[in-house]
């Protein structure tokens, strides 16, 4: 892969400042103060909320706490899909810090999956890690690893040791050099506009005529409307991890850089702030 380092550094140590309020009807011993946190954009919110919880826990008896989960504005938030992913698509065009509400009781079983334990998040990342390398190299890569090779990409993540990571990952973003790049994108597109959860299509990194396709090429392809504005006036954001990368952008070089550490490119596309 080309080597863009900063830029891998700047994805990874992406922070979200967030505050976390005890939802209001939850019942109390004392008052529960707000709790502060930096998220990290790359990790997942039940993966990295043990503080959280254990503060909240303190002001709360046993008998009334159950599984926590969280919510912005009455959106119960996914903890299977990336901090950064969250906030892109709900929450990035409000002022900081994000405001999340905590909840212990009424979970909602029509909107999120269960999180017992560390490792159903570990279980999901490998899958989708897995999934990505069935698109770009037909799993052989990930299928080479040892299993201590696996374990090292989740302790990476779960301890923020973006070296410890990428001596790994670096792996599953090669390619041999007369490919010029992946089989596959691993991609997913979310809208909130939309009920269904993400657009995820097979899409080449190259055209048949040799030419690299870019963010647009792919966006054109698999959801004009983001890009296609009816009136001339482009309605929507195109958003990786924050920014709204140059449409222009070769595919490869973001699958390379911009992806998420599941190897996933999350790509929200959400409506132009109207301030």
């Amino acid at each position: 892969m080309t080597d863009d380092k900063d830029v891998l550094r700047d994805v990874w140590f992406g922070r979200i400042p967030t505050c976390f309020t005890l939802y209001q009807d939850e019942i109390t011993e004392r008052e529960a103060e707000p709790y502060y946190l930096l998220l990290p954009r790359v990790s997942y919110l039940t993966l990295v909320t043990d503080k959280v919880k254990k503060h909240f826990q303190k002001v709360m008896r046993q008998e009334d706490i159950s599984e926590i989960w969280f919510e912005y504005e009455g959106t119960p938030l996914k903890w299977h899909y990336p901090i950064g992913l969250l906030f892109d698509l709900l929450a990035s065009s409000s002022a900081l810090p994000w405001n999340i509400t905590v909840h212990f009781k009424s979970f909602p079983e029509k909107d999120l999956l269960h999180c017992p334990s560390k490792d159903v998040i570990e279980a999901h990342f490998m899958s989708c890690v897995k999934e990505a390398d069935a698109l770009k190299h037909k799993s052989q890569v990930i299928n080479e690893m040892q299993k201590k090779d696996h374990k090292q990409l989740w302790m990476g993540l779960q301890n923020d040791r973006f070296d410890q990571f990428w001596a790994i990952n670096r792996k599953l973003m090669e390619y041999p050099a007369e490919e010029n790049g992946f089989r596959y994108i691993p991609f997913r597109i979310y809208q909130t506009t939309t009920e269904r959860p993400f657009i995820q299509k097979l899409f080449r990194p190259m055209a048949a005529d040799g030419q690299l396709h870019t963010l647009g090429d792919l966006l054109k392809e698999v959801c004009p409307s983001a890009i296609a504005p009816e009136d001339g006036e482009r309605k929507n954001q195109v958003m990786i991890h924050g920014i709204e990368p140059m449409l222009e952008t070769p595919l490869q070089w973001l699958s390379e850089h911009l992806s998420y550490p599941d190897n996933f490119l999350h790509i929200s596309i959400i409506p132009q702030p109207t301030d």
